[in-house]
């Protein structure tokens, strides 16, 4: 079967070209030429045929014949919240494999221990355009800037708040800590038992040396659940996609 190409056009009802890049792609390397039919999506849920009218350089114009809705594969809003990692293509890994699997909203978080800081909002966006593309679907995940935690945590949200942390019961509440032996999940349930299907649905992650206590003690004040992905330690990337993949499962069609 042949490969199906799909170009992105967010500006489709604007104007009927290609961006320069995927102009580019298309006659280029792709080499296709006036008179081909091409696929394209514009990244808020329809798939568009159309015909190349005119493709030469970096410029590509087209005439749309034929656009398709595309249903949801799932239901409700899934937001997953991520402190970055010093090592930056573990984030542009996880951001291709979240889109891929199918999410709606992906933040980034600046907390009391994160390793990174500066984040380029562009390449990541690039990389949830490729994934989207790639996996044939119709809807982008929108990208929000980089945000401190507690800026985060202050703004309003529907739907379930949930915190994924390390820490036990007696951390949280200032009793005297167990011992490392006894330290436990317990107490926090697993996240694919407390999700609601259909409902808005927000995941905290934390960076490499987990949220503060103080950061968790916060996120609860303000409404987020702590929740377990489980009784492995897992990395702040493999974290966030299993969230991303929980809350998939939770609403899948």
């Amino acid at each position: 079967m042949k490969e199906l190409h799909v170009f992105y056009a967010p500006d489709i009802d604007i104007i009927q070209e290609l961006s320069p890049e995927e102009a580019v792609h298309c006659g280029r390397v792709l080499r296709m030429k006036a008179g081909d039919e091409i696929h394209l999506t514009d990244g808020k849920g329809a798939f568009y045929k159309a015909d190349i009218l005119e493709i030469n350089g970096k410029k590509c114009a087209y005439q749309v014949t034929e656009k398709t809705e595309v249903p949801r594969l799932w239901t409700g809003h899934l937001h997953l919240a991520v402190a970055p990692t010093k090592n930056i293509d573990r984030m542009e890994w996880l951001a291709e494999k979240a889109t891929e699997i199918g999410f709606d909203e992906l933040s980034f978080l600046r907390c009391q221990y994160s390793e990174r800081i500066v984040l380029k909002h562009e390449r990541i966006d690039k990389i949830l355009v490729a994934a989207m593309k790639q996996s044939h679907k119709a809807e982008k995940p929108r990208l929000n800037e980089l945000t401190s935690f507690r800026e985060f945590v202050n703004q309003p949200f529907e739907g379930l708040k949930f915190i994924a942390h390390c820490y036990d019961e007696a951390d949280i509440a200032g009793r005297p800590k167990q011992r490392k032996e006894e330290a436990s999940e317990e107490g926090k349930p697993f996240l694919a038992d407390v999700l609601a299907r259909g409902q808005e649905c927000l995941v905290m992650i934390g960076p490499e040396g987990d949220f503060s206590i103080d950061e968790v003690r916060l996120a609860i004040a303000k409404g987020f659940q702590p929740i377990s992905l489980g009784s492995s330690r897992l990395r702040t990337e493999t974290a966030a996609l299993v969230a991303v993949h929980l809350m998939h499962l939770a609403n899948r069609i």
